[in-house]
């Protein structure tokens, strides 16, 4: 036992410091989801209202697509204590990924029966590419998902110690609150819970209905602020935008498509989430030696047939299912769950490995770690070395360049006016300048929303917020064009690149 907790403490010191190093610069900039959760946390901390004005909200309404809460509001102390900036936003993605880490342990040994199971998971889980991006950036996601798998572990004690299930209750909840995907994937979860709670207990079900209830009744009331959203504001209206499209013929097409394109050997081992703030070119989203693995987990679990083992395969099945009703697919960050579950089969798939290798069997598991450490040092170089540079215009790095170098002339102009090329500059003017909210509040206009239900603003202060033309650039106007932008007969005082050369900003001063 203390060799276990041994390792384990390796494993979260590693997944620690392969986190934290060079945080702050790798991905190379906060991109917008980042900077509004930042912002809004330091409104929040600074004016007790978000960045529309309202009241400690539970949901910010941000750029119209109304962020979850427990994010933002887990972000506040980071920067009361480090001030607004990517660390203290980035932070907290780390501390819960943390906590999903030794969650993944205990939930693997409970289910298994196997302490090394358990240690496999934890580490596999650390190193896949599908959650490492995630778990060193600002992303709701890593908070459901800490909560998920605490509402699975409590479920999975509360078999047997019936207070459990309270926990587990409240922690599907948390996830709800935290990341819009656990909004599909907890309701039938906690019904499942509900459904082996009452089965598991009919014999005696008498003594347990008023804890039943309390649990029932917790759950749906918290339901209802979500239901109030989509029914009285405009939540439905970006749940649209981003769901599939078409007669019910096609949207079926296309979910059922979209469902089997995570399970694709180009998605899982190959090319992965071609979205780079996702993952890296040339990496699946998980490693070559887990599709072996995987095979021998399933086959593991359908030879002992538990019922928490097949609890594993299940999630895995449902884990898909929010990424296949929107349009951008294969997603993995809306099937994050899928990640944690898949490490538990890949580790009882090395565990039945070794099961049945007879005189050979103390080998594998050395083999299994060496392996999924080579492949994450060949990750984690391509990460360090390669990434920033690939990847600074999908994390928009051409504001934070714009806003670090030129942020002490901002003043000396009538009118700074920045392409809203990139999208949301607005939230990288608050977020870099750390401009006091209640003033930002008091000077705001706002464009119309748009197709997508998001809205722009157009202005505060001396900021202006466009696509450039040519009467734009006039003495006394600071203007940052993109090359899309109009063009300009002036010639540019200056540029901003972005880490591969290529221009973000052209810059024209008068």
């Amino acid at each position: 036992m203390k060799k276990e907790k041994l390792v384990l403490a390796v494993i979260l010191l590693f997944f620690i410091l392969s986190r934290l190093f060079r945080i702050t610069d790798i991905p190379p900039s906060v991109y917008w989801d980042e900077a509004s959760i930042g912002y809004n946390a330091y409104s929040v901390l600074t004016t007790a209202k978000d960045e529309w004005g309202e009241f400690l909200p539970l949901h910010f309404r941000a750029f119209g697509e109304f962020k979850l809460p427990v994010y933002i509001y887990s972000t506040i102390p980071f920067v009361k204590i480090l001030g607004l900036n990517p660390l203290s936003t980035r932070l907290p993605s780390v501390f819960y990924s943390l906590i999903s880490v030794i969650l993944l342990y205990l939930l693997a040994k409970k289910i298994s029966g196997s302490g090394l199971v358990g240690i496999l998971s934890a580490f596999i889980f650390s190193v896949i590419p599908w959650f490492f991006i995630f778990s060193r950036t600002g992303y709701e996601a890593s908070a459901g998902l800490a909560f998920f798998l605490l509402a699975f572990y409590a479920f999975i004690l509360s078999r047997k110690e019936g207070k459990w299930f309270i926990i587990s209750t409240i922690s599907l909840i948390a996830s709800i609150y935290s990341y819009n995907s656990f909004r599909i994937l907890s309701p039938p979860s906690f019904l499942l819970f509900i459904a082996t709670f009452v089965y598991e207990r009919r014999k005696n079900l008498s003594q347990n209905i008023l804890y039943l209830l309390l649990n029932i009744i917790l759950f749906f009331l918290a339901l209802v602020p979500i239901a109030r959203l989509f029914i009285l504001d405009a939540g439905a209206l970006r749940f649209t935008a981003v769901s599939v499209q078409g007669s019910l013929f096609e949207k079926i097409l296309a979910i059922t498509q979209n469902y089997f394109s995570h399970f694709s050997y180009k998605f899982l081992f190959s090319v992965g989430d071609g979205n780079l703030r996702s993952n890296i070119q040339g990496f699946g989203e998980l490693y070559l030696i887990s599709l072996p693995l995987l095979i021998s987990g399933l086959i593991y679990i359908f030879k002992k047939r538990k019922f928490e083992l097949l609890l594993v395969l299940g999630v895995l099945l449902i884990a898909c299912i929010p990424a296949s009703i929107t349009r951008e697919t294969p997603h993995a960050l809306r099937t994050i769950l899928f990640a944690p579950f898949a490490s538990i089969m890949i580790g009882l798939g090395a565990k039945y490995l070794q099961d049945i290798t007879g005189k050979y069997s103390k080998y594998i598991i050395v083999s299994v770690i060496l392996i999924y450490l080579a492949f994450f040092e060949s990750y984690y170089w391509n990460f360090i070395n390669l990434y920033p540079k690939i990847s600074s215009s999908d994390w928009q790095y051409g504001y934070k360049v714009l806003f670090t170098n030129y942020k002490d002339e901002f003043n000396n102009y009538q009118k700074v006016i920045i392409s809203d090329e990139y999208a949301q500059p607005y939230i990288f003017t608050l977020y870099y300048l750390q401009y006091d909210s209640n003033k930002f509040r008091q000077d705001v206009i706002y464009n119309p929303v748009d197709k997508w239900g998001f809205s722009a603003v157009k202005s505060f202060g001396n900021f202006e917020f466009k696509k450039i033309e040519n009467k734009d650039i006039v003495k006394g106007n600071l203007v940052f064009a993109s090359p899309n932008d109009k063009p300009i007969k002036v010639v540019p005082s200056g540029e901003i690149k972005f880490l591969n050369g290529n221009t973000a900003f052209f810059v024209y001063k008068l």
